[in-house]
């Protein structure tokens, strides 16, 4: 196969099988709100439950990294695809908060798809286009616009004890179309695969560039699992109004990685990653500014000022927010392939 034609069928099916991934990762954004109300959640319990899939998904990139650079990303990710079809079949099956909590933590081994296929696609495209091939791959994010549309309409349909195998079926859909189409990917060279890198965790620098990834991601995540809730308690609004919202938030900040990843390759990853902290800065200061009232006496009379954000105003901020965090994302990742081009499994 032309290498130009099946790096683009790669980086296809990767951002495919991602946003397949990513859709089960957040499921319990969605079920989340009907859990809190059968089971009487406390707000603690609906946090932890909420926790639960991301927790692991987090914990076991690390070991996912390992194997990537060790094994082919193909096989590994039709492995970690496969992991999942049981949980999500046999998820009809919960009765209990811990119930739901462990096939939690089983179905955050979506969450690794990441890290697998970050190292699939890198062995695909030249250094000067890694940012934009990784923005794009990350534009898989806008799974989760598929838990947000699909599964209120299954659960309203069929019920919600259907949505776990809908989205099994629906995987086995992806796992049969990721083997059909996608291209084996290169072998890797002997010299990196070995015990040896592990000195690259000795440096501050990935830490640090753990810490920008922990803002530009794990805040985007916290907050499509928590905005239904937010949306529903602070504002009052409905559940239908909430998830579509929240979809919003979801697709625009994932839509524009792309573009954020093409931004990195031109201008470089780490200007682009000062501007996203600045713009965001300014945003959560606006947000995290408290209800206020406020009397002034006059001569005359008494004013009374009240300042709030509004849904509005809130949602507009929240937009700002996740297209300059969707830019983050992309540029994080340009900048990590500058000083590691051949560990980024790792």
């Amino acid at each position: 196969m032309n290498p130009e034609k099946a790096a683009q069928r790669a980086i296809f099916m990767a951002t495919l099988a991602f946003a397949a991934n990513f859709s089960v990762w957040t499921l319990y954004a969605v079920l989340g709100l009907e859990l809190r109300s059968r089971l009487d959640l406390s707000m603690t319990e609906y946090g932890l439950l909420m926790a639960a899939p991301m927790l692991t998904g987090a914990l076991l990139r690390f070991p996912a990294g390992i194997l990537s650079e060790r094994y082919s990303g193909y096989w590994l990710y039709v492995g970690q695809m496969l992991f999942l079809i049981p949980f999500l079949f046999l998820l009809p099956l919960a009765r209990t908060f811990n119930d739901y909590l462990l096939f939690g933590f089983a179905l955050g081994v979506s969450g690794v798809s990441f890290t697998v296929g970050i190292r699939y696609i890198s062995n695909w495209f030249t250094r000067d286009r890694q940012g934009f091939a990784m923005g794009v791959f990350g534009s898989g994010n806008a799974g989760a616009a598929i838990t947000l549309v699909l599964a209120p309409i299954i659960s309203q349909q069929l019920g919600w004890q259907w949505v776990g195998p809908a989205f099994g079926g629906g995987m086995i859909l992806m796992i049969v179309l990721f083997m059909l189409f996608a291209p084996r990917d290169a072998a890797i060279p002997a010299s990196q695969s070995t015990g040896s890198d592990f000195h690259i965790l000795k440096s501050l620098r990935i830490w640090r560039f753990g810490l920008y990834y922990y803002f530009v991601f794990g805040s985007f995540l916290a907050l499509l699992m928590w905005l239904p809730h937010y949306f529903t308690r602070a504002y009052g609004l409905d559940n239908q109004s909430a998830f579509l919202l929240t979809l919003l938030f979801v697709g625009i900040s994932s839509s524009v990685r792309a573009l954020g990843g093409w931004f990195a390759d031109r201008y470089g990853g780490r200007s682009v990653n000062w501007w996203v902290f600045w713009v965001c800065l300014v945003c959560l200061f606006f947000l995290s500014y408290p209800p206020t009232q406020m009397s002034i006496q006059g001569v005359e009379r008494v004013v009374h000022l009240k300042l709030e954000i509004s849904v509005g105003v809130f949602t507009v901020l929240l937009l700002v927010i996740g297209i300059a965090q969707g830019f983050g994302r992309a540029s994080v990742y340009k900048t990590l392939h500058e000083y590691y081009p051949n560990h980024m499994g790792l």
